[in-house]
């Protein structure tokens, strides 16, 4: 079901959608084990066309809209990545495409037939995907049909999905949480989603009402938009819980926000290598502040690291059905170890009671001469503070220390050059860090930006904090 209007797609009209792709495909002499790119805007287009072309056994590669000038060096860059057979887009075909341009153009007529049955979808295609490269070397990933919907699988009883169901997904749909936890889990679970084009903070709770969801698929940057209700704003009674992932929540902005709307949060951890989900607190039991819960499906291990932490703190490994077994990529044997276990770069440790608490990237570790500093650590408390809205903690280099952590924060609906204001708030970001850590630990200057740089899903792209394109409204040595 479309949000913004009443457009509606029946599990039939999906099989009569299935079946169309299927005698379309052969006409165009795409076999299954094709690449096909998917350019398409629409998010109920590109829901029926991404699970046809499954169905029909095709690989396809989910392409960002934003990507929209064809010979633009980032759509470029990727379609040389994917070796793609052919786009199937909602746009009109561009006069010098180098690849073969399918219109969408499906009218579908007497639509008629069972549900598409998952297990009948064909074994040859999957999803294909590369990642931007700003986290280090560019990855091509491959997901096999049957990986991807055992991870639906999971999701689906995890979260107790069924006929009744009804889900709502303002995620980007070329991203693996969207493509496998909003549209293949509800596929598997027979139960229905409510699919928007991006996330609308306006009659975003009226908009809930009247599509009649029962969970939201969110990430913590949704969350904190609707940790504040509005002026007349009611949350929907029939709404479960709202599945947080894609990035670390911040434990201030989940009180907030359960404070302002009663809704319980389930908290999660994934991968595009995992086809999403590798960890998630459990929908009725103890949830954990700070935690990611505990291994669903999936086999999780700490490798040991000498982090210099008092706790057990080690790199993140997974294995398990789900999991991919390698990358196309060149160059990236190391990521793996013996046995099939997958390094995920992300550092972490369990609790007694076998819930998973993150503390970072591995990358993302500052090691301030000899004292390693994880910069989540720094960040949940400076977002704690009254009136910010964002923080992130990155390296410095330094002649003496070899790193030093800065902090980069972004204010919450204030003028940042009003004086008296921008001073009280840096006193309290100053005095909670200062609560909380010893100078060793402590940013060195704080950093006000206009504007976080952040992926589609909202997470902070914190390589590009240093970029040119931030604009930096003040400069404090944290003194």
């Amino acid at each position: 079901m479309a949000a913004r209007s009443n457009r509606t797609v029946t599990f039939f009209e999906l099989a009569a959608h299935v079946g169309h792709w299927h005698h379309r495909l052969g006409d165009l002499d795409i076999e299954p084990g094709a690449r096909v790119g998917l350019l398409i805007a629409d998010p109920v287009a590109f829901a029926t066309t991404f699970v046809s072309l499954l169905a029909n056994g095709v690989w396809v590669a989910p392409l960002d809209p934003a990507l929209v000038d064809l010979h633009g060096r980032a759509l470029d860059d990727r379609l040389v990545k994917l070796r793609l057979r052919a786009i199937v887009s909602d746009r009109e075909r561009p006069l010098d495409a180098r690849l073969d341009w399918i219109g969408l153009g499906v009218t579908m007529h007497d639509a008629g037939g069972p549900a598409p049955a998952p297990e009948s979808f064909s074994d040859d295609g999957g999803v294909v995907l590369a990642s931007s490269g700003t986290t280090g070397v560019p990855k091509v990933i491959l997901l096999p049909t049957r990986q991807l919907l055992h991870a639906a699988h999971l999701i689906a009883q995890h979260n107790e999905l069924d006929a009744s169901s009804i889900g709502f997904n303002p995620l980007p749909l070329w991203h693996i949480n969207a493509e496998v936890v909003a549209v293949l889990a509800s596929l598997v679970a027979g139960s229905a989603i409510v699919l928007d084009d991006r996330f609308h903070r306006t009659e975003f709770w009226t908009t809930i009402e009247r599509v009649g969801a029962t969970w939201i698929n969110a990430v913590p940057a949704i969350i904190a938009h609707l940790s504040t209700l509005r002026e007349g704003e009611a949350v929907p009674t029939r709404v479960r819980f709202v599945r947080s992932a894609s990035a670390p929540l911040a434990a201030s902005v989940l009180a907030r926000f359960q404070a302002a709307t009663g809704l319980t949060v389930i908290e999660t951890y994934g991968m595009t290598e995992a086809a999403s989900q590798i960890c998630a607190n459990p929908l009725a039991g103890p949830h954990k502040v700070g935690s990611v819960g505990r291994p669903v499906g999936v086999e999780l291990r700490i490798r040991p690291s000498d982090t210099g932490a008092e706790t057990a703190i080690g790199e993140v490994e997974i294995r398990g059905p789900s999991v991919i077994e390698r990358y196309e990529s060149a160059d990236l044997s190391d990521r793996f170890e013996q046995g099939g276990w997958l390094r995920t770069g992300d550092m972490g440790y369990f609790d007694d009671d076998g819930y998973l608490f993150l503390a970072g990237r591995r990358d993302d570790m500052i090691n301030r001469g000899g004292e390693k500093i994880f910069p989540r650590e720094i960040e949940e408390v400076v977002l704690a503070v009254s009136g910010v809205a964002n923080a992130a903690v990155i390296a410095r280099n330094d002649e003496i220390f070899g790193q030093v952590p800065v902090l980069y924060i972004q204010l919450h609906d204030v003028a940042p050059f009003e004086r008296a204001i921008e001073t009280a708030m840096l006193d309290g970001v100053r005095a909670a860090v200062v609560a909380n850590f010893d100078r060793a630990r402590r940013p060195v200057e704080i950093v006000i930006v206009e504007r976080m740089p952040t992926h589609a899903t909202g997470k902070i792209q914190k390589k590009a904090l240093t970029a040119e394109h931030v604009i930096v409204l003040s400069r404090r040595a944290f003194a």
